[in-house]
């Protein structure tokens, strides 16, 4: 007894010979173009993590330190100012009677940082401003200046501006610059620009003062 063959339905027929060919044709043009776009990043992130090359100096064998011109213990010999207020760790670069250039190492553990603010640490411009003006007076109280360290004062500024906040972690380099002396006086104008990684941060125009009561 033969069976009767089944009619096919319309929705599981396969498409015809030609109409597969084309559907095939389209796939080689996409996926090597995905594939490679994806495997891009893939490469980058396994390049950067990868061992660095044969004869290639250590990240933290590349930067040299910061040379001493003065240490914290002759900082502390020529201004009065101390803990929490003294804000010049070590000057890196000096000419008598024409400039200093001092560095501050912000620290989370600055005691102004858990009030400024306790989520985003931000050093505030003001005492930016007044360890410039403590580099400032590195200049003006040596012999070639005619100061004395019993009478320094910050009188004033103009031309202030902060540029980018500085942040626990960072180091304020600070480049203090005598401009204008009237030694008779004891009054000096001074300017100052402050960097964090060669970016300038805070600059302005410094008016100090020294000499005997």
């Amino acid at each position: 007894m033969e069976t009767a063959a089944m009619p096919r339905s319309p929705c599981c027929s396969l498409p015809s010979a030609p109409l597969l060919t084309a559907g095939l044709s389209l796939r080689p043009r996409c996926a090597p173009a995905l594939s490679a776009l994806a495997a891009r990043p893939v490469v980058a992130r396994c390049a950067a993590a990868g061992d660095r090359g044969e004869g290639e100096t250590p990240i933290e064998k590349r930067f040299p330190p910061f040379p001493t011109v003065m240490d914290i213990n002759q900082i502390r010999d020529i201004l009065p100012h101390r803990f929490p207020f003294l804000l010049v760790d070590r000057v890196i670069d000096y000419k008598p009677g024409e400039y200093a250039v001092g560095i501050k190492n912000v620290t989370i553990n600055d005691n102004f940082f858990p009030g400024h603010f306790p989520e985003r640490p931000i050093m505030p411009g003001v005492l930016m401003v007044e360890a410039m003006a403590q580099v400032g007076g590195l200049v003006m109280l040596q012999p070639e200046v005619g100061g004395s360290r019993e009478n320094f004062f910050f009188a004033g500024i103009d031309k202030v501006r902060f540029r980018k906040p500085v942040i626990a972690g960072d180091t304020l380099i600070m480049r203090m610059t005598l401009t204008k002396l009237q030694k008779r006086f004891g009054i000096a104008k001074m300017e100052g620009k402050a960097y964090v990684g060669g970016d300038l941060v805070c600059e302005g125009e410094f008016l100090m003062a020294t000499g005997s009561e």
